[in-house]
């Protein structure tokens, strides 16, 4: 019940459901005033929504700041790759693995390896039924990637049930507690969505140093352009931004994290 009343008010407060409820008010209010405060809204929102420079600073403020490798002085039992979004598949018959959209947390997850870090890789989540019967379950393909990088396969767990952040993080404590109960870890997942992880993961039970990755905010700075004019990817990017939000203001209601 909670999974799928979480989807039904993400879709309610979305930037743009609500500026879609504000122009279907304009359109059938019988008040000028009423209609003209809707539209004004409107524009006021997406102005706001599709600046690169507030979307920017909105990620840097939510975002941890990111870690240098050579600064970690530890080795972790195992490092936790959240998955979502790691891998696409479109097709069934495709004989290799794309990137995701959230692809940088394999990479950062194998450098990591590569660097020493983290000894064994431990990836959660589950992917949709068709993708799973049809043997493209991004877990499954992420860690084929990361093998033709030179993971060794004995290095890899896998947890396949977990349908969202708390079942990753509930599912994954029993792996850890069995194979790595007095462990160390490391958990590496969208910076973004590190607060809601993190939160879920100590609910849990499961003490983890936090690696970030696929960040959205950078530090370069934004240029006039990208202040002044509206930008469709900066919109894309708040969406994403407003989604976490409000999946971390109900797992915190909830009592998730």
């Amino acid at each position: 019940m909670f999974y799928f009343l979480s989807k039904a008010v993400d879709f309610l407060v979305m930037p743009l459901s609500i500026a879609f409820f504000l122009l279907l008010y304009a359109l059938f209010t019988k008040k000028d005033t009423g209609r003209k405060r809707a539209v004004l809204l409107t524009v006021i929102l997406l102005m706001l929504i599709s600046n690169s420079y507030i979307v920017n600073k909105a990620f840097n403020w939510w975002e941890p700041k990111p870690l240098n490798i050579g600064s970690i002085q530890q080795v972790y039992d195992a490092g936790i790759l959240l998955s979502g979004g790691l891998i696409a598949s479109n097709d069934p018959a495709e004989d290799h693995a794309w990137m995701g959209r959230h692809g940088d947390r394999v990479l950062q997850t194998f450098l990591l390896y590569k660097a020493g870090k983290i000894r064994n890789i431990l990836i959660t989540g589950t992917s949709s039924e068709a993708v799973m019967a049809a043997g493209k379950g991004e877990t499954r393909q992420a860690a084929a990637m990361l093998v033709k990088w030179g993971v060794p396969a004995h290095a890899i767990l896998y947890e396949e049930k977990a349908r969202n952040t708390r079942e990753n993080a509930l599912f994954s404590a029993r792996i850890l507690k069995e194979k790595f109960a007095s462990g160390k870890y490391v958990l590496v997942t969208s910076a973004f969505h590190m607060r809601r992880s993190a939160g879920c993961f100590a609910k849990a039970g499961v003490k983890a140093d936090l690696f970030p990755a696929d960040f959205y905010g950078n530090y370069y700075g934004v240029t006039l352009k990208g202040a002044v004019i509206p930008d469709p990817d900066a919109l894309a990017y708040f969406s994403l931004l407003w989604h976490e939000w409000v999946g971390y203001i109900v797992y915190s209601l909830a009592g998730y994290c």
